[in-house]
């Protein structure tokens, strides 16, 4: 049994055809394992969204391969991706995309709802209070601030135990320490429950709360750092950014 949760191998992506044509990954190969969090960066336009999209079956390679706990995606289809990303992935993104109408807790288990399972309004709950908000399962989101929000958005993640979790700039319109608040929960589901996650992110400080740190440069990896502080993400970033093309 390999111990990834994911593995990307000679994955490349192209837009358009032709001459007109732009590559967003190019021949990328990595390996995120079994409880662990990763981070991803790069440039402005160096394909981490890409590669995100890619690792989580929403957008399909050019080329390459991509494996999800032991499942290949590219043989799957479109019904048998949306099967595996209900069951088994998790989503947290910069925008919250909670509905206004309900309430915390009828949004947690919206997923559970979808996949015509019957919420256990326990197991709803329990999450709540897993990302601290246990006392907001009735307010709707325009009662509850930016960063109870997104930790309503977390637990929704959460409520069908994914085995991987992708952050798309989950602290991206947090305050400064509202986002601490919501990385050290990601840093909790990793250390306690074994979760693995995947965030892409800009900034260093999000980032040096994960494993290891993986850059990317024009669709390609172009190195990482493990256990690295926010000064050493923030210098390799700017080494990057510096670099000739």
């Amino acid at each position: 049994m390999s111990n990834d949760a994911i593995r990307l191998r000679s994955v490349t992506r192209r837009y358009g055809a032709g001459g007109t044509s732009v590559t967003a990954l190019d021949e990328v190969s990595l390996a995120f394992p079994k409880g662990t969090f990763t981070a991803v960066m790069g440039p402005s336009g160096s394909g981490k969204s890409t590669l995100l999209q890619c690792a989580a079956g929403l957008d399909r390679p050019t080329s390459g391969s991509v494996t999800v706990g032991g499942t290949e995606l590219t043989g799957l289809s479109e019904t048998g991706l949306t099967l595996l990303r209900r069951e088994r992935i998790g989503f947290v993104f910069q925008a919250f995309n909670l509905l206004p109408s309900l309430t915390a807790e009828q949004n947690v288990s919206l997923p559970l709802r979808l996949a015509g399972r019957r919420p256990e309004r326990a197991r709803v709950r329990e999450v709540l209070e897993q990302v601290g908000i246990g006392d907001r399962a009735r307010h709707r989101p325009a009662e509850m601030s930016g960063g109870q929000q997104q930790r309503v958005a977390l637990a929704r993640a959460l409520i069908t135990r994914p085995d991987v979790l992708f952050g798309d700039e989950p602290t991206g319109a947090l305050d400064s320490r509202t986002g601490r608040e919501v990385l050290t929960l990601l840093r909790g589901t990793v250390d306690r429950d074994g979760r693995t996650i995947v965030m892409v992110t800009h900034d260093p400080v999000a980032a040096s709360y994960a494993d290891r740190v993986v850059f990317l440069v024009d669709g390609r990896v172009h190195g990482e750092l493990a256990g690295a502080s926010a000064e050493d993400v923030a210098a390799r970033m700017t080494g990057l950014e510096a670099a000739p093309c």
